[in-house]
């Protein structure tokens, strides 16, 4: 089940929600949670539920294992073992084909056995959010949960358990008990997830209309036009997919008491491939951040001992993405970026005019979704000499026949929701209505990544200097809150009549 879809809207998420509220105390409505979420992960995975269950007791009987324990051999073994055990199941059920169709490659024979496992989905996320609380534990940075039902709530939370954000344990483990529901943060969550579901079916889906039909086709085919167009719809599709299921999670989470964390901080507004990381997916790139390349060490060390973490903990991001060779180039080619940006260009680009910098960002983030577009990696080629224009403006079809010139006025929408525009003109009403200065627009746009205000768009909060003004924002806050009633029968139109709605986190 996905959030996009009529069962979660029309049946899942009332049923659960209003359940959920009717239990009276916060260990009835813990219980209640893990259960939800256990029934909300069977409807599309009846049998490896089991595995995730199993997840979450291997990994409470070794944290409190290792949380009761006051030797540092022991507690070391114990977390080698866990960090092994985690690895494996995600190795097991994620990579075993790719792994065997590639040492059976190699020799010429079949020499290990295509199991054809289907996999498990959202195993990576939430095996990982496992594995953290593990790691934390062993740190002392938390307790070790005792009560085996909580932890399960936390690891099978149904919000972020099939595409993330990755929440860690330490986030919010005061929040396990500690919550506090109100209609205003229940109200502020709402709207989130309402901006959130209306990114993913009004924005990705119907970028990932012209995203299909490219691809479908071929570079020979769609030549130049249809590459970049592709392509493009793509990088938007990508964005608002994954951002957009954020938003949901974290609306969802708000609704029932949770602060999950911010996982996407306009990352396409970015002047360099380091700042886009810093920007993009804010939970995985801490998670690889904190828990590989500061314990491999870091940047304090030699060079060559630099780039070496660096190219691991890329290596790791590209195959945790997916089992394909797609996927390791992909993480292959940011890998090499970072470390150019470190050590030959990055201070140089730094003194170019800020126009210059997005430029080379944009190119080298719309051209590295490529890697992501085009999963036969055998197509790789032909796209990449389709987009220099080795086949042609369009191609062997016409300009009208491609139909990328249809999605103009969607490409112009998804350019300003990509951007802090609509922060911006929030701020600048706002200083009109208490009479102070405007803020610059570059300060608007970088916001504290380790926070996040689910009110941020959705409801305009001054203190008027003016009746006239506060009348005017009055009305302002009653015609976002109109919008996004508009905004939400909109999305659930599309979903109910069966629109073009792809599921990309398959492979995690």
């Amino acid at each position: 089940m996905v959030f996009s879809s009529s069962a979660f809207l029309l049946f899942y998420c009332p049923i659960m929600l209003l359940v959920y509220f009717a239990c009276r105390t916060r260990v009835l409505r813990n219980v209640w949670l893990l259960v939800a979420s256990l029934l909300f992960y069977s409807w599309g995975e009846p049998v490896y539920v089991l595995l995730m269950v199993l997840s979450i007791f291997m990994n409470w009987a070794l944290s409190l294992a290792i949380g009761g324990s006051s030797k540092v051999g022991v507690r070391k073994a114990l977390l080698f073992i866990a960090v092994v055990a985690n690895v494996l199941v995600i190795g097991f059920f994620k990579y075993q084909g790719f792994v065997a169709d590639n040492i059976n490659a190699l020799a010429g024979a079949e020499v290990i056995g295509n199991m054809n496992l289907p996999l498990p989905i959202g195993i990576s996320f939430y095996t990982l959010q496992a594995l953290s609380y593990v790691i934390d534990v062993y740190r002392k940075q938390v307790e070790p949960q005792r009560n085996i039902l909580f932890l399960g709530m936390y690891v099978a939370c149904f919000p972020q358990l099939i595409a993330g954000p990755i929440v860690r344990y330490s986030t919010i483990h005061e929040q396990v008990l500690g919550r506090k529901e109100n209609l205003e943060d229940f109200a502020s969550g709402l709207r989130l997830f309402v901006v959130g579901l209306s990114k993913k079916v009004l924005l990705a889906n119907t970028c990932a209309i012209l995203a299909d039909s490219m691809l479908s086709q071929g570079g020979s085919a769609i030549g130049f036009v249809g590459a970049w167009g592709g392509l493009i719809a793509y990088t938007f599709q990508i964005f608002f997919d994954f951002s957009g299921y954020s938003d949901m999670a974290i609306g969802l989470g708000r609704m029932m008491g949770f602060k999950y964390l911010r996982n996407f901080n306009y990352p396409y507004i970015s002047t360099s491939v380091t700042e886009f990381w810093r920007r993009w997916h804010i939970s995985l790139s801490t998670f690889f951040r904190d828990y590989i390349y500061i314990p491999l060490g870091g940047s304090r060390c030699t060079t060559s001992r630099h780039i070496f973490n660096i190219a691991v903990v890329w290596t790791v991001t590209g195959l945790w993405h997916g089992a394909a060779w797609n996927y390791v180039l992909w993480g292959v080619y940011y890998g090499v970026l970072l470390i150019c940006e470190k050590y030959l260009w990055g201070m140089r680009l730094a003194k170019t005019p800020r126009l210059v910098q997005h430029v080379y960002c944009i190119v080298i983030y719309v051209f590295g979704w490529s890697f992501f577009w085009i999963t036969d990696s055998t197509q790789l080629v032909p796209y990449w000499q389709a987009l220099v224009g080795m086949y042609g403006l369009t191609g062997s079809a016409s300009f009208w026949e491609l139909g990328v010139w249809e999605y103009w006025v969607v490409f112009a929408i998804c350019v300003a929701a990509s951007t802090p525009i609509c922060p911006y003109v929030k701020e600048r009403f706002l200083a009109w209505v208490e009479g102070r200065q405007l803020v610059d627009f570059l300060k608007i746009s970088v916001v504290n990544p380790e926070r996040y205000e689910a009110d941020s768009l959705c409801v305009l909060e001054a203190e008027p200097v003016g009746k006239s003004q506060a009348r005017l924002l009055a009305w302002a806050n009653v015609a976002v809150d109109v919008l996004l009633v508009m905004l939400f029968l909109t999305s659930l139109a599309s979903v109910i009549s069966g629109s073009f709605n792809p599921f990309i986190y398959f492979q995690f």
